[in-house]
């Protein structure tokens, strides 16, 4: 439980500049951001949407313009990332669930949608596949599971490579070298990425069948998944 309140504080910090430090620290993040509405079915219509681990609401903001009358629930355990989702979406029909969303009961057959951008990152291999057991069984029948995240194990040979672009990339942003040092004090407390293959195989031992990837460079990856 502490280590969940410490990751609450973290990202009450981080959301000051939360969008801009995003761009600027995670390779593809308007691309990966985009792909939330850009690669849904194009009749695909849902009326009740999920968001876990919310942030400020980059996802949720990306959905609303093309489902404005559907139902929101956003869960976020930073007070301060849903303060700033309060404001931003007043005018729309909208949730807040200010807690874990390990902690988050998730009741049967209530969704349409389920999103998840960089969240599902502090969940271990366990914690992972117990999660998408949980959206399955959440999502209606036909209903979609899109996430998008790092997905690399950091026992893959790949990853002091990846460490040593994104470092590059972050520091483009940042000369200082702050930001990154922050980041990677961040990444090795909190962060449990798990590799995308392994992560198909649990979302097809959770019941997804239909899983497609349509993003995925260098291993940060937005998948979708149909019930």
């Amino acid at each position: 439980m502490e280590r969940e309140k410490n990751i609450a504080l973290e990202f009450d910090d981080f959301s000051k500049n939360y969008t801009n430090d995003m761009i600027g620290c995670v390779p593809h993040y308007l691309q990966l951001v985009s792909s939330f509405e850009k690669h849904l079915p194009k009749n695909f219509r849902p009326n009740s949407i999920l968001d876990l681990g919310c942030g400020n609401g980059n996802i949720t903001a990306q959905l609303i313009p093309s489902f404005p009358n559907a139902t929101y629930t956003l869960v976020d355990a930073s007070t301060q990332m849903i303060d700033l989702c309060r404001n931003q979406f007043k005018d729309y029909n909208i949730t807040y669930s200010n807690k874990y969303f390990k902690d988050f009961i998730f009741n049967s057959e209530s969704y349409d949608l389920i999103v998840a951008g960089f969240s599902l990152h502090h969940c271990d291999n366990l914690e992972k596949q117990s999660i998408f057991k949980k959206i399955y069984a959440a999502l209606k029948k036909g209903g979609i599971f899109a996430y998008c995240d790092l997905m690399i194990n950091k026992t893959n040979p790949d990853h002091p490579l990846l460490l040593e672009e994104w470092k590059k990339f972050v520091n483009k942003s940042f000369p200082d070298g702050e930001k990154w040092n922050w980041m990677q004090e961040h990444y090795e407390a909190f962060d449990k990425p798990s590799d995308y293959q392994e992560q198909l195989e649990w979302l097809k031992g959770a019941g997804f069948q239909n899983i497609q990837i349509p993003f995925n460079k260098e291993y940060w990856v937005y998948l979708q998944a149909v019930k």
